[in-house]
């Protein structure tokens, strides 16, 4: 055990029994007990299903980074990177180019949150997969780490993460987006992989805390923009702060000694919650998923056609229908919508990079279906979020027959069923076949299911730089 750190005196006390009676041994503050965490997790020791559970989210979220790269906000930000943060240190995925290790951080964590398609845990309505593997990859790649420590990282990171958003949402008014935790989340991660003892992981978690970016959510849906969930901006706060702490930078006490729930921290180890994750069929805002599925469920039941289709009627949450509905005139205002996702849902029967990148935002027909979409917020779909986003849609069509979805979570929900392994491979080479070729998908696919035996990074690395030019 280690004694508690400096900052609030929140403490565990851990007893032993003996003969009847029972002595206080030592006391344990919350920060304490996560950095122990990141420090004693290992391969080994970690359930089957969660050592399964890693590969699944290395093989989901690399699609989506793998896939975003070619979106308008990654290639811009990954010129500015080349630019500004030069250095070899790091690897800018999807290219031959190089950058520092906090440049490449920043270029990855943008694509990898770019075509809104990457995992999330339905709490801390945000993304952990895309904080996480973009830090993990260069502090990876720096380290010259094993694909098993590089797998117990990504744990690390979805764990500490995931518990920094719960807290950071529970004592803040305001929503803040992904990046204002998934800087821990990140910082832990890579502390994991450079092996920092334990004051230097302090450091570095009080450090990302600290300098993460602390983005008005809602400002965001309201005003879709490039900055989207600040993943981008969060990887590169993580992997600053741990490249800071190694030099001896002091940060604040991390904020897991505000957490009002002692059972997320007492629990780590115990209960692993990379297992309760969603993973998303869809490029598009989680908050219109369930009345995504609603229409195609209506459309799919009762064989209907688009031209039959007079109108649709949508009741959700507030904060789903509080996103835009107006035409799209960029990617952002595509994902952030929740008309045109539906619209050319219906239309084209996926929702992916063809869907979410010109000219496809600009089509008229698909104009013309969001025409027909009327969307209200509905108090008992409130007051089941965030535990649960759900909606109802309800068609009408040209001949007077009135359908409806009845109430719909998102796909790919613990609760609504989670993915299976093949079809989560499906998913990945839906994103990644088109930009790399079938054949290097495979090899990426059969890698990352064996990948605790990789002796490094290379070999993955050197696989997702290999795409093809489009």
């Amino acid at each position: 055990m280690c004694g508690p750190g400096p900052g609030p005196a929140h403490v565990v006390w851990i007893f032993v029994f003996t003969g009847g009676r029972s002595s206080k041994f030592k006391a344990m503050n919350y920060t304490d007990r996560v950095i122990r965490f990141v420090k004693e997790t290992h391969w080994e020791n970690l359930p089957e299903p969660v050592r399964h559970q890693s590969k699944r989210c290395l093989l989901d979220t690399l699609g989506a980074l793998l896939a975003g790269t070619y979106t308008p906000v990654s290639k811009l930000v990954s010129a500015f990177v080349q630019d500004q943060f030069r250095g070899n240190e790091g690897t800018i995925l999807g290219s031959v180019a190089r950058a520092s290790l906090v440049g490449a951080a920043f270029a990855n964590g943008t694509a990898a949150n770019a075509l809104d398609i990457d995992d999330g845990y339905r709490l801390v309505k945000g993304h952990p997969g895309a904080c996480v593997l973009p830090v993990a990859m260069g502090a990876g790649e720096a380290a010259g780490c094993t694909g098993r420590a590089f797998l117990t990282a990504l744990v690390v990171g979805y764990e500490v993460g995931i518990r920094a958003g719960l807290i950071r949402h529970a004592v803040s008014q305001t929503y803040h987006s992904s990046g204002s935790w998934g800087a821990v989340a990140g910082a832990a991660a890579a502390c994991k992989l450079f092996g920092f003892d334990m004051k230097t992981v302090r450091q570095a978690l009080g450090t990302a805390e600290y300098h993460a970016p602390i983005a008005p959510m809602m400002k965001g849906i309201q005003t879709p923009s490039m900055g989207k969930d600040s993943i981008g901006w969060g990887c590169l706060v993580a992997m600053s702060a741990a490249l800071l702490a190694q030099k001896g930078f002091t940060g604040i006490q991390p904020l897991f000694d505000d957490t009002p729930e002692p059972s997320w921290i007492l629990n780590m180890g115990e209960t692993y919650e990379i297992l309760n994750l969603y993973f998303k069929p869809y490029a598009a805002c989680r908050w219109a998923q369930p009345a995504i599925e609603g229409a195609l469920k209506i459309a799919r039941d009762n064989d209907l056609s688009i031209e039959q289709i007079a109108r649709i009627t949508v009741r959700t949450f507030s904060e789903a229908a509080a996103l835009d509905q107006g035409y799209p005139q960029t990617t952002e205002d595509a994902q952030y919508n929740i008309s045109f996702p539906l619209a050319v849902a219906l239309l084209d029967g996926e929702i992916g990079p063809r869907q979410v990148l010109p000219p496809r935002i600009f089509d008229h027909d698909v104009h013309c279906v969001m025409d027909k979409v009327e969307v209200v917020a509905e108090r008992s779909f409130q007051n089941a979020f965030p535990a649960s986003a759900l909606a109802e849609v309800h068609i009408e069509t040209r001949g007077g027959e009135s359908f409806r979805s009845g109430t719909m979570p998102a796909r790919w929900e613990p609760s609504s069923g989670l993915p299976s392994d093949a079809e989560l491979v499906e998913k990945f080479y839906w994103l990644a076949e088109p930009i790399m070729g079938i054949e290097k998908a495979r090899e990426i696919e059969h890698m990352v299911w064996g990948f605790e035996n990789c002796e490094d990074m290379n070999g993955l690395i050197n696989l997702c730089n290999r795409l093809n030019s489009i």
